[in-house]
């Protein structure tokens, strides 16, 4: 009788397991494989006179001058001679549903290098603890300046480290340094772990999504946001790409 029990026990958690649709959960980094995934991958274009990045100067504070004997320029529009763009948030915009996602326990972390933000853009997901680094010998602060988060602002003497989070999707958070006008970037948070950011080839890789109909957007901190649907299948690879215009 009793063996009898475990065995009708047994069956009922499979069919619970089975019949749970909302039940999956994604986190601590990429999203975990899973029976039947499918799978978007593409490249994002620049087309048309790539503009002329601007010229930043650091003789404010000659710590971060010293640090650049070559000139530097700003980082807004990324794009290599095929016009492969770079800094470009492709995420899931709609057909997840009510999912659930586990929040990744391991940082994402933005560093204070040579008087810059690096990575110039970042994505993370909503709660996903976020360390921020000065590795230089002058002071930062970091100042992400959202409109669907708390604002915060910490200083940061060198050597020193910040941790904070997001609590909600926002796509995305402008952050700056009050002290260095020059340093900039950007942090796009998401309540699901389905985003990339493009590479310097302009590729992206969206991974381990159950297959569905989905709105898939491209944003650009200065091209604005392209949007597509797109259906995938079981076990299906598909590849979407945008292209962005001048302005």
């Amino acid at each position: 009788m009793y063996a009898k029990q475990l065995v009708t026990m047994f069956a009922l958690t499979i069919s619970m397991l089975i019949t749970m649709p909302h039940a999956f959960k994604a986190g601590g980094g990429p999203p975990p494989t899973m029976s039947g995934a499918a799978g978007l991958r593409g490249v994002v274009k620049f087309e048309g006179t790539v503009p002329k990045p601007k010229p930043i100067s650091m003789a404010a504070d000659p710590s971060c001058a010293r640090q650049h004997p070559s000139p530097v320029f700003s980082q807004e529009v990324m794009a290599d001679s095929k016009g492969d763009l770079e800094n470009v948030v492709v995420y899931v915009a709609d057909g997840l549903g009510d999912r659930t996602f586990e929040v990744p326990t391991q940082p994402a972390v933005v560093e204070q290098k040579a008087c810059m933000y690096e990575p110039h853009v970042l994505a993370v997901q909503a709660h996903q603890p976020l360390h921020v680094v000065n590795d230089d010998h002058t002071s930062h602060n970091i100042h992400p300046t959202p409109a669907n988060n708390r604002e915060w602002n910490k200083a940061e003497p060198p050597g020193t480290s910040v941790d904070e989070t997001f609590a909600r999707e926002e796509i995305a958070i402008p952050v700056k340094c009050n002290l260095h006008p020059w340093m900039h970037s950007y942090i796009a948070v998401f309540k699901h772990p389905y985003f990339a950011v493009t590479r310097k080839n302009g590729s992206f890789d969206l991974s381990n999504l159950p297959p569905g109909t989905y709105t898939i957007k491209a944003w650009h901190e200065k091209l604005g946001t392209s949007t597509q649907t797109i259906t995938i299948g079981e076990n299906e690879t598909k590849e979407i790409n945008f292209v962005f215009k001048g302005v």
